[in-house]
Order: structure tokens, then C-alpha cells, then sequence
């Protein structure tokens, strides 16, 4: 698994193994999609120094039991992205619009406001990501000077 970066373990696995990630020099993202499962010691190791390279271990909010580590790797939560480097991102027919990608299954929120300064938020769209993305467009971002997006799990 020399070329594997990331990858997505579902909520019923109850288990990682020994070295289970130790080949595997190039990843950078594991996504777990339930509670934190047993793991064994160096789960994560890459090579003889018993250290975990670049690796990163995200949850979902709301997930129980994770701590700031999790076999040797740096734990973060996984929160929704907005993919603001594709051909999604920006200005198409007249709409502001945007690929939102996350855990498959999961309910996002997209909100925006007027302001960053004490911002009031309207929520706008609430859409489960059954293919682990969607596409959000807005239609009224012409009518405000101004326009501030934000996602959150609900």
C-alpha cells in the first residue's frame, strides 16, 4: 500500500490491527466513520523508528471515546470541506456555487451572513451527502454586497 494517501474505515469496524497502516509511507488521511475501534501499538508506524509520519486520524462529531491520539497518529475532528480548487468552486450561470465533500450519509448545513463581525447566520440548505458530496449553488448572492459561507454538522 506504498501509494495509498487516504482512506475511510466505516463505523462498524471494531478493530486495528499491528503495523495494519506500517507500509503504507504515503498516507496521510485515515477517516473513521463510527467510535474509536481497539488498535493495536504502531498501527500506524512507517519504517524502523517506531514514529507515525505525516499521518492524520479524523473523526466525526459527535463520535465517542476519541482522544488526541489514536495508534501514535495526531487525532482532528472531520468536519465538511468546502473543494474550493475544482471547476465547482466560484461564479457558474449566474451562481455562486460550491462541491461540498464529507463522510457519505452525513447531514451538513450550509449557512451564510452578511459579515464576519458579529455574524448572523441564515441557514440556506441542509442536504445529506449520500455520495459523500454535493453540489450548493446560491442563486440571491448577488443580492448582498457581501457574502459569507459556513458549514456545520447539524
Amino acid at each position: 500500500c506504498t501509494s495509498l494517501t487516504d482512506v475511510t474505515i466505516g463505523n462498524g469496524v471494531t478493530y486495528i490491527g499491528r503495523y495494519a497502516f506500517g507500509a503504507c509511507t504515503e498516507l496521510r488521511s485515515v477517516f473513521f466513520a463510527g467510535n474509536v475501534p481497539s488498535v493495536q501499538t504502531n498501527a500506524f508506524v512507517s519504517g524502523d523508528d517506531a514514529t507515525v509520519d505525516n499521518t492524520t486520524v479524523y473523526h466525526l462529531p459527535g463520535t465517542t471515546l476519541w482522544g488526541p491520539t489514536f495508534g501514535g497518529a495526531p487525532t482532528a475532528q472531520w468536519l465538511p470541506q468546502v473543494r474550493s480548487g475544482d471547476a465547482s468552486f466560484g461564479v457558474r450561470t449566474n451562481q455562486f456555487g460550491f462541491t461540498v465533500s464529507w463522510a457519505p450519509n452525513t447531514p451538513v448545513v450550509v449557512e451564510a451572513s452578511t459579515t464576519v463581525l458579529h455574524p448572523v447566520w441564515v441557514s440556506l440548505l441542509t442536504n445529506t451527502l449520500s455520495g459523500g458530496s454535493f453540489y450548493f449553488s446560491d442563486p440571491q448572492w448577488t443580492n448582498y454586497p457581501s457574502r459569507i459561507y459556513r458549514l456545520r454538522s447539524p
